[in-house]
């Protein structure tokens, strides 16, 4: 076994990397960038290095420095992680004529995989089922037309050398297929730098399932049982889970039996995944091997009780597998979701900037969190937003899926937006309790994950009920430091002479103003908003969260207290609001809503389409960013007139900025 290694990735697998070799004696070197100098993953690591600036091409894609790094430091073996250099054969070559062990399969295992049309032609020849198609060196107009109308209808057209999505087209008609197949070549000689594409039968409604696979230096290749990812958007999982609720034993068996012989085909060594796309009839075709460990990987550990990444280890330093097939484990069920910094009611735009507050629930024997930060820790506009991976585990799915939808109530974020919201929908949605969702059915019905438009009256009236009993509490409390407690004008039950006391909340949810008045105190309130009236009774407050009725109905809520920041949970759904000045009488939400146009994350401003004393009506362009490879375009909230401009063209902006306020 090695006694030094060097972890060429950051975040979350790097940390994950570290508490193995920690567990195992192994020391551990940690490169960085500018940008994580004080990231988790440096901290937890027996040393770091620098390794260049923030953007990875001048960091954690700089094989040639991390190499010098890992001599320097008299490194044994240099494990990638995933991402960045984890599938780069040239990388891999590089490593070991370095005299250093690279953890993962070798350059020509990843060289064969390189290729889609390659690899396609290999499982072939292997006699690995593959999805009916073209792979062929003739890509003339005039033959692929041929091919797609021999393949028939849908078909798909795919770069040969892409990924992550791009390239790829469904076409439905033979008369729409040259249109698609000119726009998929454009895509792909811009994105990879080739255009050659192939064609493939179009499985409809299909299930993503993966094999985990494992092979040794001495000859020896098992699988570790799969994995479902067919919850996915825009072909990025979302949710991952083992085992697979489709699957017959029969099935399972003859898939497990195909990636083995993926992997011997390519003679594969370490870890890695073959990915299969499946046919509602349970036919299964061969998609990919992922030559690395994947993001996923933690969901097969806690059905089979085994540490892959110590696995990977002790077959980089030549030790032969410890199992053979028939002894690979499994027992209950995982699933797997992803916390990240990003706004799914925006389109999913990633998010960025300081973590105020991170609450996430306990580890325990029936939840793990793998997480790369930590509050205080920001997320940078440079690398992946994952913020962390939850991942649960019971006896059987329903009791696994519960266990899910208990840790998601308990997470909070307070800084850049999340999809935690997102998550508890999906958790909660019929097609994935009665498991029927395929790789399709989120950007078919994305509506259904989205909050409503109007919020839920309940949860609203946890929120006030919460905000009016805070108000009591610090009223009485500081009635009782004053010099004078039995003061009348020390009493804090809203009592006027005349009438009962009125008490104006204001709340703010994604910039919305949300208004109330309430009546009474002690726990027993009328509430009124929106011409709706609700009678609170009996609430009480406790570090266990909110317990009332609601017009006479017993209700319990969670509740999470930031500061100014409220979150009250239902079990099921969550509203997040900040707490602001109550408003003035007679002021609308819309003349108290903000003019203010803010840099939704840290970037580039490239372009500034007003001037100081426009008219600008509502949704109006004002300003375009650039940040995360994407350009952003920031609408005016309301007509107005703009009354200060705060940023030009070619200012690098933080988030949250104010680049432009409207009178």
């Amino acid at each position: 076994m090695f006694s030094k290694i060097l972890i060429a990735n950051r975040g979350e697998i790097a940390c994950r990397v570290i508490r193995t070799c920690r567990r195992l004696g192994i020391r551990t070197v940690a490169v960085y960038s500018s940008a994580d100098a004080g990231a988790q993953h440096v901290r937890q690591a027996d040393e770091a290095w620098p390794i260049g600036g923030p953007q990875p091409a001048e960091s954690y894609l700089r094989g040639e420095a991390i190499i010098e790094v890992a001599k320097a430091a008299g490194a044994q073996a240099i494990h990638p992680g995933y991402g960045f250099l984890s599938e780069n054969a040239d990388f891999a070559e590089a490593v070991e004529a370095a005299g250093i062990v690279f953890i993962g399969p070798t350059a020509a295992s990843m060289r064969k995989m390189g290729s889609k049309a390659g690899a396609k032609e290999l499982m072939m020849a292997a006699g690995v089922p593959v999805v009916p198609g073209y792979t062929g060196q003739d890509q003339s107009p005039q033959t692929l037309l041929r091919e797609a109308d021999r393949i028939g209808f849908p078909l798909m057209i795919k770069a040969a050398h892409g990924g992550g999505g791009k390239g790829m087209r469904t076409v439905h008609r033979l008369e729409d297929f040259i249109g698609q197949l000119e726009s998929c070549q454009r895509e792909a000689g811009n994105a990879f730098g080739r255009d050659r594409v192939l064609l493939e039968r179009y499985v409809q409604s299909p299930r993503h399932i993966e094999i985990q696979i494992f092979g040794d230096a001495h000859g020896n290749i098992i699988h570790l049982n799969e994995r479902e990812c067919s919850a996915q958007r825009r072909y990025q999982k979302v949710l991952e889970e083992s085992p697979s609720p489709f699957l017959s034993e029969e099935l399972r068996a003859a898939m497990g039996k195909a990636a083995a012989q993926a992997a011997q085909a390519i003679d594969y060594v370490n870890a890695g995944t073959v990915e299969f796309i499946v046919a509602p009839s349970g036919d299964f075709f061969f998609m990919e091997i992922n030559t690395r460990l994947q993001v996923e990987h933690p969901v097969t550990e806690l059905t089979t009780g085994l540490d892959l990444v110590e696995w990977q280890l002790r077959v980089a330093a030549g030790e032969a597998l410890p199992l053979t097939q028939a002894q690979v484990p499994r027992h209950g069920h995982a699933i797997e979701v992803r916390l990240y910094a990003e706004d799914p009611e925006a389109g999913f735009l990633p998010g960025s900037g300081k973590l105020e507050a991170l609450a996430l629930p306990a580890a325990s024997q029936h939840l793990r969190i793998d997480s790369g930060v930590v509050e205080g820790d920001a997320v940078t506009i440079f690398y992946d937003p994952m913020i962390a991976k939850l991942i649960v585990w019971d006896q059987d799915r329903p009791r696994a899926l519960a266990r899910l939808r208990e840790a998601l109530a308990q997470c909070d974020i307070v800084g850049p937006k999340s999809n935690i919201g997102f998550l508890e929908r999906l958790a909660s949605h019929p097609a994935v309790l009665d498991a029927s969702i395929d790789t399709g059915y989120l950007d078919r019905h994305l509506d259904e994950f989205m909050p409503a438009d109007a919020q839920d009256p309940a949860l609203l009236a946890a929120a006030a009920t919460v905000a009016l009993l805070d108000q009591e509490t610090a009223a009485l409390a500081a009635a009782a430091a004053s010099a004078d407690p039995h003061s009348p004008w020390a009493i804090a039950d809203g009592w006027r002479l005349g009438h009962g006391g009125v008490r104006r909340l204001a709340f703010l949810h994604r910039d919305r103003e949300i208004l109330l008045d309430a009546h009474g105190n002690r726990g027993d309130y009328r509430l009124e908003t929106g011409g709706a009236e609700l009678l609170i009774e009996g609430a009480r407050l406790t570090a266990g969260g909110l317990s009332l009725r609601i017009n006479r109905e017993a209700r319990r809520f969670g509740v999470i207290r930031r500061g100014p920041r409220l979150t009250v949970h239902d079990g099921t759904q969550r509203l997040q609001l900040d707490i602001v000045a109550a408003y003035r009488p007679g002021e609308s939400a819309e003349s108290a809503g903000s003019g203010r146009i803010v840099a939704p994350m840290p970037g580039r401003v490239v372009a500034v389409k007003t001037r100081a004393g426009d008219a600008v009506s509502s949704g109006q362009e004002l300003l375009v960013m650039e940040a995360m490879k994407m350009e952003l375009a920031l609408k005016a909230p309301r007509d107005g007139v703009v009354s200060e401009l705060r940023a030009v063209a070619g200012d690098f902006v933080d988030a949250d900025a104010v680049l432009a306020v409207l009178e």
